[in-house]
């Protein structure tokens, strides 16, 4: 049914300017946030190949 943790900050640095990293516990897709005073944003976090980086399931925790 509904999952509230579906997402999971697992990388997070700095404070007024802050980047982190969240992961989709279903698809293992990483996703990298960052803002700066009153803005920000999101997106798929890729690897060299442009590909996005996937954590393995047996690599995430609850």
């Amino acid at each position: 049914m509904f999952d509230r943790k579906r997402f999971e900050k697992v990388y997070s640095q700095g404070t007024l300017n802050c980047t982190e990293i969240w992961v989709d516990k279903k698809t293992g897709v990483n996703y990298i946030y960052h803002a700066a005073g009153y803005t920000g944003g999101l997106t798929v976090l890729v690897d060299k190949d442009g590909k996005p980086v996937i954590t393995p399931p047996e690599e995430m925790y609850d």
